[in-house]
């Protein structure tokens, strides 16, 4: 049977997107509990920033050989896999005694993650045929960036009225109910059936783990000690290790020959930087609201609901007008407009400052990341032949997360050289300069977005090849 109904594409469309919003949600859902899980179990700031990088790490360097995995023994079977592996280590971190526990947990977390994320975007596009799949996307992609923005908001209400170990609890009857759907509902496709790179995976583990290690520890052990120039140097070393490897290994994990096309590489870059600004902006954003503001943990979660609320508009709206002006306006504009809201935020940010001064900057922030998400998937998938789509999710959510994650590192070492916990002042005098790095990073993304082609017409096909 073959995918065509409009039931089995609206299920299908669902369940992909119950299981990349559980694992979106999961990246940053802890944000807002960071106070109360410091004082539980006595994290330093490195050890709150493991609890996101942990998690963004392993779903990053991961993801790529989960969708070849997939692409080989069946989406629809790995995607089912990667759900029932997420919720067990959700449990896990819902039990975890100490930080190491936590962290550890969170790493299992990030697996399952890879597994479930590039397959269903990759079960989504082959449901959908090439015309319908940009609209498709864009509710995808703004229930996904829901998840990430929604994360503070949820986690504060649990952690608040429950305890913080409820935000992981959750995920085990969501995952359990999840797996029998999708056994039921979601029909089964492969795609090129290609080896496992696992030197690829090894080496870009190496990569990232080498870069992010060393910036983490850099305002600790010293920007010039031999621990961080020495993680540093083998970061970069292992990283054209990786591009060398990648460029004559007969099956690579990353087909350098994606980045050929102009869609691809800056539909890349751009989501690099954007999902970089987001997750830097908000592991500080909800802090601020409760250390430099003093606002309690539910609090904070609804006072950041004006960054939310235009992805329930913004993001389907413009996933469905993409075809017909393109990807770059939205891109752009959107990155361009993420800047101005943070920039906007790191300008008048005090201790004291009243809440509404901080709703316009949220709303212009919330509305340009709303534009730029289904953008920057959509030039990436539009640009991939259609037996590699799962190769393509893979890409694209492999250099999302590693942004989060490097991000994170970053704004993290200049929040520590610029401030500290000690006062609200204190904070209040990292946090400007944290979020300002955000805003850079967003104009970043706006600038490398104008390397999108322009308008690209997308043939129309009948139905959607069947599964194999």
């Amino acid at each position: 049977m073959s995918m065509t109904t409009r039931t089995q594409k609206t299920w299908t469309l669902a369940l992909t997107s119950v299981g990349a919003f559980m694992v979106a949600l999961d990246g940053l859902v802890v944000t807002t509990a960071l106070t109360r899980i410091r004082a539980d179990l006595g994290a330093s700031l490195a050890e709150l920033e493991w609890t996101i990088n942990a998690y963004a790490l392993s779903f990053a360097v991961l993801l790529m050989a989960g969708a070849a995995i997939g692409d080989r023994v069946g989406r629809r079977r790995m995607f089912v896999a990667g759900l029932g592996l997420f919720a067990a280590a959700s449990a896990a971190c819902a039990l975890a005694p100490t930080m190491g526990w936590l962290i550890a947990a969170r790493t299992v977390q990030g697996a399952g993650a890879a597994l479930v994320m590039p397959l269903a975007m990759a079960l989504l596009s082959a449901a959908f045929a090439p015309e319908q799949r940009a609209r498709a996307l864009g509710i995808f992609s703004g229930l996904t960036g829901l998840a990430v923005l929604a994360g503070p908001v949820v986690g504060g209400a649990i952690a608040q009225s429950l305890a913080w170990q409820w935000i992981f609890w959750l995920n085990v009857p969501i995952g359990v109910v999840a797996i029998v759907l999708v056994r039921r509902r979601i029909e089964e496709s492969v795609g090129a059936r290609t080896a496992i790179d696992v030197r690829g995976v090894a080496l870009v583990t190496g990569a990232a783990l080498g870069v992010v290690w060393g910036v983490v520890r850099g305002n600790s052990a010293g920007w010039a000690s031999a621990e961080v120039l020495g993680s540093l140097c083998a970061g970069a070393l292992l990283t054209a290790a990786f591009v060398a490897w990648e460029l004559r290994a007969r099956e690579p994990m990353l087909p350098m020959h994606f980045f050929r096309s102009r869609a691809f590489a800056s539909g890349n870059a751009a989501g690099f930087f954007l999902y970089g600004s987001l997750y830097g902006a908000v592991f500080f954003v909800a802090q601020f609201l409760q250390i430099g503001q003093g606002y309690g943990l539910l609090s904070t979660g609804l006072r950041m609901l004006p960054w939310t609320g235009p992805l329930f508009l913004v993001a389907p709206i413009a996933g469905a007008r993409i075809n017909r002006v393109g990807e770059r306006p939205f891109l752009v504009g959107g990155l361009a407009l993420q800047a101005i809201g943070m920039a906007w935020i790191a300008l008048i940010a005090e201790p004291g400052l009243a809440y509404p001064e901080l709703v316009a900057p949220m709303v212009i922030a919330g509305a340009g990341v709303s534009m730029a998400m289904p953008a920057a998937q959509s030039s990436v998938m539009r640009s991939v032949a259609r037996d590699e789509v799962g190769k393509g999710a893979g890409v694209f959510n492999m250099l999302r997360f590693l942004g989060g994650a490097f991000a994170i590192a970053i704004v993290a070492a200049v929040f520590a050289g610029t401030g500290s916990y000690a006062s609200a002042q204190a904070f209040n005098d990292g946090f400007a300069a944290a979020i300002g790095v955000c805003a850079g990073l967003s104009l970043a993304g706006a600038v490398v977005g104008l390397g999108l082609p322009g308008l690209r017409r997308v043939p129309r096909v009948a139905a959607p090849v069947p599964a194999r």
